[in-house]
């Protein structure tokens, strides 16, 4: 369960009058994710999602996820919109916390994307990278390569209650991947959580992108690195070629890579695999299930970490560089 701030009817019609939406006819909770409480809003102008931020999210960064959304909705990704209300505002207090009322969009995640999806989420990556390029504001990676030693810090020996020795290990990978970031590559508007359960499907075609909670500026190959590690591994944790490569191929048929960009993946792919793994890690050891619904298995982005570990070069994951 992922709704952590309930609601009573007296608290939601005194929220919902700030909206012109007509009378509420139904709301029922959203069980999945696990950062923030949402709930499906059916009013006499249609369906909505109304989300309350919970203190996984920093509240002052709001208001650039909420510009964000709107803005790649002109731009014409499919993404929630904001819904604006009577004063202008796009967010409001609920239950003591920030809230927001956002658009509903159709669709249904899938658990066993094959590569034709991935090759569609290739493209829409891309798509929202070409689009961000646009977008005036910037937010700092809050979740980037300085913060995971203090995230390793916090996890501390504990971590190896869930895996012996994978604090030292982990700590040795942080030291290797500060030696070897890169600099000066192209960077831009992230989301930063592309997952499957971030994208919607109707009939096998793509319908939305939600959970932009995370975007920031960074490096936009890194980003691509987020997708490989979410989409290009089986529910056994292993490594699905087919789908690395029609993921690549997508994303570079929108937006070609530099070849440094494209050399870097390995790298960029251990990184995004230590970043999930360590907060899952801090999940389990530190939150409890209350907080946070059900927390993911780090040791599935152990095993990704460890595979990226063996990839001699980027085309291990199945796409050849091409030169423009």
């Amino acid at each position: 369960m992922a709704v952590y701030t309930k609601i009573n009817d007296r608290e939601l019609q005194a929220f919902l009058s700030r909206y012109q939406l007509g009378e509420c006819l139904e709301v029922s909770e959203i069980p999945e994710g696990v950062e923030n409480s949402n709930y499906r809003l059916r009013t006499e102008q249609g369906c909505f999602i109304l989300t309350i931020f919970e203190q996984r999210v920093a509240h002052e960064d709001l208001p650039f996820f909420m510009d964000l959304m709107e803005f790649l909705s002109i731009e014409g990704i499919c993404c929630p919109v904001p819904i604006l209300a009577r004063d202008g505002q796009t967010l409001g207090q609920l239950g003591g916390k920030p809230a927001a009322v956002l658009s509903h969009l159709p669709g249904t995640s899938i658990s066993a994307p094959n590569p034709r999806h991935c090759s569609l989420i290739g493209s829409l990556l891309a798509d929202v990278h070409n689009a961000g390029l646009n977008f005036s504001r910037g937010r700092a990676n809050s979740l980037a390569l300085k913060d995971w030693p203090i995230l390793l810090k916090q996890i501390g020996s504990n971590g190896d209650l869930v895996s012996p020795g994978i604090t030292a290990d982990l700590k040795d990978e942080i030291q290797y991947l500060s030696r070897h970031w890169p600099e000066g590559l192209p960077q831009g508007i992230i989301h930063g959580d592309l997952f499957p359960d971030n994208v919607l499907f109707v009939d096998g075609n793509i319908s939305g992108v939600i959970d932009f909670y995370f975007s920031c500026r960074d490096f936009l190959a890194y980003d691509l690195s987020v997708c490989l590690n979410a989409w290009a591994f089986d529910f056994n944790g292993e490594f699905n070629r087919g789908r690395s490569k029609a993921l690549i191929k997508g994303y570079y048929n929108k937006r070609v890579l530099t070849g440094h960009e494209y050399e870097m993946l390995p790298i960029f792919c251990r990184g995004s695999a230590l970043r999930f793994l360590l907060t899952r890690l801090y999940d389990h050891i530190n939150v409890p299930v209350a907080m946070i619904g059900t927390t993911k298995d780090p040791l599935e982005y152990y095993k990704k970490l460890l595979f990226h570990r063996n990839v001699t070069s980027a085309a291990d994951y199945g796409y050849f560089y091409k030169n423009g």
